[in-house]
């Protein structure tokens, strides 16, 4: 036992008296629990430190957690001291033994940064911070990163987001995330005492204001001034960090993935950090929130798999000890992308890629594209007369989401590139598909549809979802988006619109790499739901949280000559292809529109 952690007199500021410090079973590691560090308020948080046990002063891996810093601590301490870094896992303010009240993220850079102060004081501390950790844990990364603590050098946020409203609570296009939110908060907020009921008994909960009852046991003050603020307001503007990032001086190392809640959020920052400095590295895997190789109907292969932990100790190796090794980048920042489809990594140094071709595909039909069945086509050249399509949509039976980028439960949502034979069977739901690829087509970028609908109700919401249709006739979503009538402008200032007038509107549909292979289909679907992911919009033009009342709404998709409805894609040439045609590839590419 080290002295110094035996005599109380000699204890660092801080310290807890009743800490256990003892060197962790049949391992090299000095641990010292049940610290108290003290914020700038006054609060004490909890925390754990591990040190490797040969002595002296090392720089520290920084963890701060709402979800328990005793869990999966073994494994993360065990790594990094075996490299010669002290580790302290850190209860974030409200949560379990840590003092103060859980609250709005943005104390988590005041707290952050008075840790890392108290880190660099101690006795065993070189001064030198960096920090780790996914989700939750890589949003307070990023919060540390805008207080411009000298003693943070460098950090690692996967799977995190930036901004609460867009990440978190709301879609780009003004709907609620409700199956993330609700269901996040019922996992991890419910007091003790309530036995919670089962995902789909309070899921379905009218209004949704009081959800978080239904959920949790009891009114939530986080959730309702959520819904008190469906709009981009001034509420939610200290929330944000996006523009905040360009003061992100330190080495970046990010990592997300395409069937992640936060992979929009994790490019954005990549490019806004891009141009602010050179030592900035993300990769984007084929991964969903809890990354994984595999899911229910598509395995992307062991060459999916990256050493994660490994390179953020690389990363924290060349940065916090000044090591040359892989993470030195002397081109500058770097992108690596998993291109689903040949299932390859590619390096890139931007986003979205300069030599992107965005490509429109234009919708028709005869009048009747309703499901897979109906007669809705795309095609490369928009057409001069086309019967738009109706359905009907009613929100007590929303058409069910059925993987995608989705948060945070893979049981109960489960995310990723899933069959979706079963809704394009319904007739609320219009599919649209082109005729088979004659060659492999690449689709890298953000996916925007601009379709021209109308409705007979002041508000409602219309769904764009990228599908890919195999040649046994398999449908897998690539990616989608949903857009909120009321929000179609801005997010800040919502418009109702005038009952069956039309109107052109853009749906935001996600980001992706992914080959669509000569022989396949590129499908588009329309619809007005996805629940749970999305809430239902209930077509009544009340206010969000208290709405009641459901109204049944007739919708009315347009594509002919005034009103061409289009899906946009970031298509990527390849290499030697064929010539373009005004920005399209040549109709013998991709067979007869």
């Amino acid at each position: 036992m080290l002295v110094w952690a035996a005599v109380g007199a000699l204890l660092p500021v801080g310290y807890s008296r009743a800490q256990v410090v003892k060197r962790a079973p049949q391992s090299d590691v000095l641990q010292q629990l049940g610290l108290a560090i003290p914020m700038r308020d006054g609060i004490r948080l909890a925390a754990d430190l591990y040190l490797p046990h040969a002595g002296g002063r090392y720089g520290t891996i920084l963890i701060r957690t709402p979800y328990n810093r005793k869990a999966g601590a073994l494994g993360t301490y065990q790594f990094f001291t075996q490299r010669g870094y002290a580790v302290l896992m850190e209860d974030v303010r409200g949560r379990y033994a840590s003092q103060g009240i859980f609250g709005p993220t943005e104390q988590e850079g005041p707290d952050s940064s008075d840790t890392i102060d108290w880190i660099a004081g101690q006795p065993w501390s070189n001064g030198r911070v960096g920090m780790a950790g996914s989700s939750y844990l890589g949003m307070v990364q990023w919060w540390a990163a805008v207080q411009d603590n000298p003693h943070l050098v460098a950090i690692s946020p996967m799977c995190s987001g930036d901004d609460e409203y867009l990440d978190r609570f709301y879609s780009t296009g003004g709907a609620l995330k409700l199956g993330h939110r609700l269901l996040w908060l019922a996992q991890n907020l419910t007091p003790p005492s309530h036995v919670r009921p089962v995902f789909a008994g309070y899921i379905w909960h009218l209004p949704e204001r009081t959800a978080d009852v239904a959920a949790l046991g009891e009114a939530l003050p986080l959730w309702r001034a959520a819904l008190d603020h469906p709009s981009y307001d001034s509420y939610w503007r200290p929330f944000s960090l996006r523009d905040q990032l360009k003061r992100v001086g330190i080495p970046v190392l990010s990592l997300g993935g395409w069937f992640d809640n936060y992979a929009e959020s994790d490019l954005d920052a990549f490019s806004r950090l891009a141009k602010r400095h050179d030592h900035v590295e993300t990769w984007i895997g084929p991964w969903a929130h809890n990354p994984g190789l595999k899911f229910a109907s598509r395995d992307f292969g062991s060459q999916a798999a990256i050493p994660i932990r490994l390179k953020q100790a690389e990363w924290f190796d060349r940065w916090m000890k000044g090591e040359t090794n892989e993470a030195d980048e002397e081109n500058g920042p770097a992108l690596h992308i998993f291109v689903m489809g040949p299932n390859a990594w590619r390096e890139e140094h931007e986003w979205p890629l300069a030599r992107t071709r965005y490509t429109p595909l234009y919708l028709s039909s005869k009048g009747h594209a309703n499901s897979a069945e109906g007669d809705g086509g795309l095609g490369w050249l928009p057409v001069r007369r086309s019967q738009p399509d109706t359905f009907t949509y009613d929100p007590r039976f929303p058409a069910p989401t059925m993987g995608g980028a989705i948060c945070c439960d893979p049981k109960l949502l489960p995310p990723g590139p899933l069959d979706q034979s079963p809704v394009e069977q319904r007739q609320d739901v219009l599919v649209y598909t082109s005729a088979p690829l004659s060659e492999d087509t690449e689709v890298t970028g953000p996916v925007r549809a601009v379709l021209y609908v109308a409705t007979s109700a002041n508000d409602t919401d219309f769904t764009a979802k990228l599908v890919d249709v195999a040649r046994d006739g398999r449908p897998t979503i690539v990616t989608d988006g949903i857009q909120r009538l009321r929000y179609r402008l801005s997010l800040d200032r919502p418009i109702f619109v005038k009952r069956n007038t039309p109107y052109q509107i853009s749906i935001d549909a996600g980001v992706t790499s992914y080959v669509f292979p000569a022989g396949h289909r590129i499908r588009l679907e329309i619809s007005s739901s996805n629940f749970p992911r999305f809430d239902r919009n209930l077509n009544s033009a009340e206010a969000v949280a208290d709405e009641t009342k459901i109204v049944k709404a007739k919708q009315t998709i347009f594509h002919e000559k005034g009103y061409p409805s289009e899906v946009i894609l970031p298509i990527i040439p390849a290499k030697n292809s064929g010539a373009k045609v005004n920005g399209r590839p040549e109709e013998s590419r991709h067979g007869e529109s």
